[in-house]
């Protein structure tokens, strides 16, 4: 049997909402924070509450930072980002994901509640004195701690694909190495115990398998430290690319930077819910109020995996007019609009004409972009189109320390156990022209390392 948690983005999803849900779906909450206090953090009490939002009960995360977590808390429940120089973000809907090349710090203490804009409209309601530092943390430093933590190793690379996956699309947006990327929002404490809690949890769940919904982003526009930005923010729609959106209108942003990443690195499907019996759910609510409940539900499957199949689509044309430039671009095209997989077949079509068959794989949220783009991009007059099962083995990432420098792999699971794994080719590529060998010298080397390392491990 699999355990499956399906991400019900109904009304979006926020690192603070997923977590939540996660711990009223039953992950132990006493385990996510000793797992997260040996972590080298600032003091912090991590609790959740129970709330109402417009009829559905939900749990909603509370967070308080301070020397005394007790006596000078944080409470994890705001709405805003101040524009002087820096966000301070705690991933409620909002979490705009940009980035800077900085550090500050400022001591503040007041006791207030009250709705203030800076140069953003929001509402701010919390009580609290304390003096911290806003650091923000580069995104190398950040996977830098969670590598060398005593984490579970699947918390370790579910963590640090998370991380990966938010700081390739600011580093994109900005034009940077993603690992120089100095995040505000993802370098905010609260968002950090965000994503790797919600990584504890999936762990303390046993959860092997995460798929999702399509999910909606908001509309509109904010403002930001960099000026009016639209809905939703850069980062977020760089990361959820390839993803299906749900065109849900409201004019405010619902998913943000770090729930977009959570999505990105670590579910394996978008769609429907399964056709499968549900265990329980779990409810996580964020901070906004509007006329539809803001809330994130999380459902646990049971799957027998003999059992346990996706639904594909599969498109097919034959070309014989049609130049390999042509078809370079089309597949270029096709990949853009969301296929899984293309490829193409030399056949002999009527009249003894040697011409190709292109083969579309796709899942069927993008097959109407990807037959679109079949006909616009080549010679084609028709597409056939039919519809497939397949049965697909867990993706893993796993980071190997290398002579010749780090080289992620790829491994499939059934499981507890490994059935393939290969190095990522762009990574040991990189390697093998920085020292002058051949790339088989550089597989060869992974497949050493992971012989004598346990990178087996759940």
């Amino acid at each position: 049997m699999s355990r499956v948690l399906y991400f019900d983005c109904f009304a979006g999803i926020a690192g603070d909402m997923a977590l939540s849900a996660l711990i009223d779906l039953g992950a132990d909450i006493e385990y996510i924070r000793e797992q997260l206090k040996s972590l080298p953090f600032d003091p912090f009490e991590l609790q959740v509450e129970t709330v109402v939002k417009q009829g559905m009960s939900a749990k909603k995360l509370v967070l308080q930072f301070g020397k005394d977590a007790d006596n000078a808390v944080q409470i994890h429940s705001h709405e805003h980002s101040h524009d002087h120089g820096h966000s301070h973000s705690h991933d409620h809907e909002h979490d705009h994901g940009h980035s800077h090349s900085h550090d500050h710090s400022h001591d503040h203490s007041h006791d207030h509640s009250h709705d203030h804009s800076h140069d953003h409209s929001h509402d701010h309601s919390h009580d609290h004195s304390h003096d911290h530092s806003h650091e923000h943390r580069k995104a190398s430093g950040i996977i830098k701690d969670i590598r060398e933590s005593s984490l579970p190793e699947r918390v370790k690379s579910r963590s640090i694909r998370v991380f990966q996956a938010i700081a390739i699309a600011e580093g994109k947006i900005h034009g940077m190495n993603p690992e120089d990327v100095h995040f505000h929002e993802v370098g905010a404490m609260d968002s950090i115990i965000d994503i790797i809690g919600v990584c504890l949890a999936l762990e303390n769940l046993e959860i092997d398998i995460i798929e999702s919904s399509p999910v909606p982003t908001g509309r509109g526009r904010m403002r930001m430290a960099h000026g009016l930005y639209p809905i939703p923010a850069p980062a977020t729609l760089e990361i959820l690319q390839g993803i299906p959106l749900d065109d849900f209108a409201v004019e405010s942003e619902l998913t943000t930077p770090t729930g977009a990443g959570i999505l990105k690195a670590l579910a394996t499907r978008f769609g429907l819910l399964p056709a499968a019996p549900i265990e329980r759910m779990g409810y996580g609510a964020g901070t906004k109020d509007f006329s539809h409940p803001n809330v994130l539900r999380v459902c646990l499957i049971e799957q027998d995996e003999k059992q346990m199949r996706e639904k594909i689509h599969v498109l097919e044309a034959q070309l014989d007019d049609c130049t390999g430039e042509m078809m370079a671009f089309a597949m270029e095209r096709l990949m853009d609009a969301g296929a899984l997989d293309v490829y193409f077949t030399s056949v002999y079509m009527k009249k003894n004409r040697p011409g190709v068959l292109v083969t579309v794989l796709s899942l069927p949220e993008h097959t109407d972009q990807c037959e679109d783009a079949l006909l616009r991009e080549t010679t084609t007059f028709g597409v056939r189109r039919s519809e497939w099962s397949r049965k697909i083995l867990e993706r893993k990432w796993v980071q190997v320390d290398t002579k010749y420098g780090r080289i992620q792999v790829k491994q499939a699971w059934q499981e507890q156990t490994v059935i393939h794994q290969a190095p990522e080719y762009e990574d040991a590529a990189k390697a093998a022209r920085a020292h002058g060998i051949p790339i088989k010298q550089v597989y060869d080397e992974v497949t050493e390392r992971l012989s004598q390392v346990n990178y087996y491990t759940k």
